[in-house]
């Protein structure tokens, strides 16, 4: 294996593999990057599995490996309203809205550290198996406004340099759309073609998105600016 791409079966996770699979990927039938690039998704307690079900049918489309951890035992004392654990309801609201609610803290919608483990956990996994490189899909706007610290440049230089290094200056962390914002993402995403019917980005698991909560407001605004509609609007 060359590459590791950290996986949640949304949209930038998505992009990411599509450019692992460009970068290392060898044509095999009809599948691409199969022996190369592999996916490796948590699970974390989250409220619903339909996030780790789009990891599978996505994976499934490159046809590469699946890894998956079962993390969800770390956050059990967790407050995030993304949680299992949590009665908190999931805010219906943009990300600009709730930082004034918080002051600037990160929203409730923000795991713990989640990048900072992900990441760990995924260097792990990615020494055992030969890789030399992992993908993760963080952009510009959820590092905005400190909603998402663990999304942010200096976040992403200080992971890296320290994996680098704790690895044997053998593996290194690639965020592509570290100074994109989530438009910049999709618009590199349809010239991949990559199956974004096939993702899921809601904090609910119902069975079409809800179209108001955070996430789905970013990724139905990145879409329009491309022009588009978002497949699972439709």
């Amino acid at each position: 294996m060359k590459a590791l791409v950290l996986f949640s079966g949304g949209v930038d996770s998505s992009t990411c593999l599509a450019i692992a699979v460009e970068k290392y990927g060898a044509i095999a039938v009809e599948k691409y990057g199969a022996d190369e690039v592999m996916c490796l998704s948590v699970s974390y307690g989250q409220k619903h599995s339909k996030e780790l079900d789009a990891a599978k049918a996505v994976a499934a489309h490159y046809g590469v490996m699946l890894k998956t951890l079962d993390l969800a035992s770390i956050f059990e004392d967790s407050d995030c309203s993304l949680l299992k654990g949590s009665d908190k309801d999931i805010p219906l609201e943009s990300y600009g809205e709730q930082l004034k609610k918080t002051g600037g803290a990160p929203v409730s919608t923000y795991v713990p550290f989640r990048n900072g483990l992900f990441l760990s956990c995924a260097a792990s996994v990615a020494l055992s198996f030969g890789c030399e490189e992992i993908f993760y899909g963080a952009h510009s706007d959820d590092a905005a406004g400190n909603a998402y610290p663990d999304c942010s440049q200096e976040f992403n230089d200080s992971i890296n340099r320290a994996i680098y290094l704790g690895s044997g200056n053998r593996l290194r962390v690639t965020a592509p759309f570290i100074g994109m914002n989530k438009a910049q993402v999709v618009r590199r995403g349809l010239s991949l073609n990559v199956p974004y019917e096939l993702t899921w980005s809601c904090y609910s698991g119902h069975g079409k998105p809800c179209g108001v909560c955070g996430t789905c407001r970013d990724r139905a605004a990145a879409f329009e600016a491309n022009g588009v509609t978002d497949p699972l609007m439709n």
